[in-house]
């Protein structure tokens, strides 16, 4: 059940810098998804690496999936908005990402899996999240968790905005997932007409918004569908105002920058060249199986 939440901390907001509009591609064995947070916006939005957002009811967009693939260095977080996903690893983990549920994967040292829907019909929608690793973790032990809708905290403030807190800490109410380094915030926000929104916001994080629904406003700034606002880092702002005067849905999403070497070779994330050069050693000779 929803915590009720009747006040709320005033905050000094932060503004959008700039408009993000994504890259249509495709993926997997040919999943088609826009691509919002790129390799051009890494080191602005350390530590996060990519951001893809997929939605379609059309099975022939999503329908063969992500098989086999390798991971190195960095945590992947799923959320599934709509759908089933099934998610089998070379660690030995398995488990069903089904609508409302969270996926949070940290592919440390490495290794191969596969995300494969199971459903033939219906909407497929959500997004993966690419979260970098500290250097002193890169090389950890993997880790994997499914995360079911009902156990994901929830509040719905004075004006009835429901918020779904999956990572992080908003407005006292703490996510299913916490890492101490980069600290993420990760927060499914639904705005009814008229409605404004606020939480606390570290000056230091990096931050952004995506909507999915509707629209909002941050400051004079309207933020439309399919839109990524990318926050300012104004030292004085410690928090974000969203109103909408429609219905809208978004997610929030803000962390502490690591300030380390970003080197990426596809599906390996590392801090050097020769790192990336010994992920390849050890895929090809069957160390990530």
């Amino acid at each position: 059940m929803a915590i009720v939440m009747t006040q709320i901390k005033p905050v000094q907001s932060r503004k959008i810098e700039r408009l993000i509009e994504g890259i249509a591609t495709s993926d997997g064995a040919g999943v088609k998804l826009t691509r919002v947070l790129t390799g051009k916006l890494q080191r602005r939005l350390d530590p996060f690496l990519m951001l893809d957002a997929f939605g379609s009811d059309i099975p022939d967009d999503y329908i063969a999936g992500f098989p086999d693939h390798p991971h190195r260095g960095f945590e992947t977080v799923t959320y599934m908005l709509s759908g089933r996903m099934r998610h089998r690893d070379s660690a030995g983990h398995e488990g069903l990402l089904e609508s409302g549920g969270v996926q949070w994967m940290t592919t440390a040292r490495g290794v191969i899996h596969s995300e494969i829907p199971e459903q033939n019909k219906g909407v497929m929608e959500g997004f993966q999240l690419w979260l970098n690793l500290p250097a002193k973790n890169k090389m950890d032990e993997p880790w994997y968790q499914d995360f079911p809708s009902g156990s994901i905290p929830e509040y719905v403030t004075a004006e009835n905005v429901t918020v779904r807190v999956i990572a992080g800490t908003s407005n006292g109410v703490t996510g299913v997932v916490t890492r101490e380094q980069t600290a993420p915030l990760f927060l499914d926000v639904h705005l009814p007409a008229g409605a404004s929104f606020s939480t606390e916001l570290a000056s230091a994080f990096n931050a952004f918004i995506y909507v999915y629904r509707g629209a909002v406003k941050v400051d004079d700034t309207l933020a439309e569908t399919r839109r990524m606002g990318i926050l300012t880092n104004d030292t004085e702002a410690d928090g974000l105002i969203l109103t909408s005067q429609e219905s809208a849905r978004l997610i929030l999403v803000a962390g502490k920058p690591l300030n380390e070497p970003i080197v990426q070779y596809g599906p390996f994330v590392m801090n050097t060249e020769a790192e990336i050069e010994q992920a390849l050693v050890d895929y090809r000779s069957g160390f990530l199986a």
